[in-house]
């Protein structure tokens, strides 16, 4: 029996529904030694910014119980020698690259978008919207509905390319920030991006971070991560990439269950660079057993499962 894993969002086809996840996969080319991006149904680049950062200081890596806390700081090589440097690597790939990106003023994510969009080797944008407004308030923009609202249209203003938004977790209500985004002209939703967390040493008194504080991932943000899909799932009707904690196959179909078209991988990927060419052996097994035919047959299928078991019990 033959099962059907791709999948198509807003134009982008994905022939195996598991991506490499920004910030853990560098520029792409640094895994090209390992597996190449056999595995991968698409890969998102590390944060690109308008001017290269220098991030934190080091230590920047801590890893925890279940997870990994990273205070990186956004470090990049800049707009100018990211396309000069890195984008003649893509012309070999045979998989969609998707360049993850952001800017500290709406002004900025719209520049960045419009150097972004003539691009040949880049099929879609992700915009990460976790970053400081440094010209206006400093409020955090994934935090805000109105300013995800207009640096998502800033963004849609500048490209033809499909655009993703990426959505923090750290926030009070995230459905109301999805549907800012949705309409802002947001093509795709990915979600979520690290929780923020921190770590101390008992002995010295200090953070373990040189940023102080940093970002969890892994699989102790799993629950969090389910849970934030499955409430966008409930409010918009574009697609939804499910990002968290994904570490092997069935942690990627709970994502598909609750509402996932796909899924991104990070750190499980520096324990096991092999987890994706894993996980997409299990989905394939596992739509097998259930005798399904597509993945499409699995995509959601909880929040259906749910309210007809309401009605049978309402009956």
């Amino acid at each position: 029996m033959t099962v059907e894993i791709s999948v198509d969002l807003a134009n982008i086809h994905l022939s195996v529904p598991i991506i490499a996840a920004s910030g853990t996969y560098g520029y792409g080319d640094e895994y090209q030694p390992l597996l190449g991006h056999q595995a991968w149904g698409a890969i998102i680049t590390k944060a690109v910014s308008l001017k290269p950062l220098i991030g934190n200081p080091p230590p920047r890596i801590w890893e925890t119980p279940c997870g990994l806390l990273n205070s990186i700081g956004l470090q990049n090589i800049g707009i100018e020698r990211f396309i000069k440097e890195k984008c003649p690597i893509y012309k070999s790939l045979n998989i969609p690259v998707i360049v993850n990106f952001f800017g500290f003023s709406i002004e900025e994510y719209g520049e960045m978008a419009k150097l972004l969009d003539s691009i040949e080797v880049i099929k879609a944008v992700e915009v990460n919207i976790s970053c400081p407004n440094k010209k206006e308030t400093g409020m955090i923009f994934g935090h805000d509905p109105k300013l995800t609202f207009q640096v998502t249209a800033a963004v849609k203003e500048n490209t033809n390319l499909p655009v993703i938004v990426k959505l923090t977790p750290n926030v009070t209500d995230i459905k109301n920030i999805a549907i800012a985004a949705k309409d802002g002209g947001a093509d795709i939703l990915s979600l979520v991006n690290t929780v923020s967390g921190m770590a101390i040493d008992i002995e010295s008194g200090l953070p373990r971070l040189g940023g102080i504080t940093g970002g969890l991932s892994g699989p102790a943000i799993k629950p969090i991560a389910l849970k934030m899909v499955w409430d966008v799932a409930e409010v918009v009707d574009i697609p939804i990439i499910g990002i968290g904690g994904i570490k092997e196959g069935p942690d990627a179909i709970e994502f598909f269950m609750a509402g996932a078209s796909a899924v991104q991988i990070g750190t499980a990927i520096f324990s096991d660079p092999t987890s994706p060419l894993k996980i997409k052996d299990y989905i394939v097994e596992f739509l097998k057993r259930k005798k399904m035919k597509s993945i499409n047959e699995i995509i959601g299928i909880t929040h259906q499962k749910l309210k007809e078991k309401m009605e049978r019990i309402n009956r």
